[in-house]
């Protein structure tokens, strides 16, 4: 069983989790709208990537993440900063945690429906997340209205993971060209889904293979005000002038979560020893 909550209070840190490095793409967002929170980022690098694995074991890490986030950080909100985490497991962690205001991300087709003049969209997204119920459930709201070119982008959460700039290029291009046709004639898709928190890390690569007007659809804004909104009716926003601070945790490798936080975050972060990884 969890943990008892402990009694979290404005002064408490936000939890976002990740099996990767992707998260920062919303954290990045979080921090623009809440510069005087704390933030606590767990990436679970050690047993990523969760898009190319089952629910069963996708609902195992995060149940243990975000054990490891109440109990040893005292968070006061989680954001599950991961498509996949969220359509396998945020219903778990509902139940689990039902004091614990939980924002979970899910791939913008909503949103890309009302965006498109074409009547077409793409969605780039990790085959889990395209195999998921929650997806399903989507497309049978939203997809009926338009077309749906679903694009499942095999190994771009590792290149981007590596840092391998020649591999994510090339998986762009190829998962671009998939998309595609692109453009705003009828037929064309005119607006393209990033259906993972990895992917608007590198939209330059992603924009590079489409028309400039093309419309990229993400989730990062929308979560953060849907976190702010909770926090705030929860009464745990922070009263705080001074900037917040930001503690980052990996399962796996800290060095390379360190580096891809000064590259996509340009950010100075509590250098504290990592954790043991979660469940091991």
């Amino acid at each position: 069983m969890p943990p008892l909550l402990p009694s979290p209070d404005g002064s408490s840190p936000i939890g976002v989790f990740d099996s990767g490095v992707g998260g920062l793409s919303v954290l990045r967002a979080l921090r623009a709208l809440m510069p005087h929170e704390h933030f606590v980022y767990y990436a679970d690098t050690a047993y990523a990537p969760y898009g190319e694995r089952g629910d069963a074991y996708v609902i195992e890490r995060t149940r243990a993440v975000t054990e490891l986030l109440v109990r040893s950080h005292g968070i006061k909100a989680l954001v599950v900063a991961c498509n996949t985490a969220t359509t396998a497991a945020i219903h778990v962690l509902r139940a689990e945690y039902p004091a614990l205001p939980l924002v979970g991300l899910e791939p913008g087709l909503k949103p890309a429906v009302a965006a498109t003049r074409t009547g077409s969209v793409a969605v780039l997204a990790t085959r889990g997340t395209l195999a998921s119920a929650k997806y399903a459930a989507l497309q049978a709201a939203y997809g009926a209205q338009v077309q749906v070119r679903a694009v499942p982008c095999d190994g771009l959460v590792r290149a981007i993971e590596a840092f391998d700039d020649a591999g994510v290029a090339e998986l762009c291009a190829r998962y671009m060209e998939q998309a595609g046709p692109l453009g705003d004639a009828p037929g064309q898709a005119d607006t393209v889904v990033l259906g993972c928190t990895h992917y608007p890390l590198v939209r330059a690569q992603l924009q590079a293979h489409a028309p400039a007007a093309l419309r990229f659809i993400d989730t990062g804004i929308p979560v953060a005000q849907q976190t702010q909104r909770l926090l705030r009716a929860a009464d745990l926003l922070s009263t705080r002038d001074a900037p917040g601070s930001l503690q980052l945790l990996s399962s796996g490798d800290a060095a390379l979560l360190h580096q891809a936080a000064q590259r996509w975050l340009h950010a100075e972060v509590d250098a504290r020893p990592n954790p043991a990884p979660a469940g091991a």
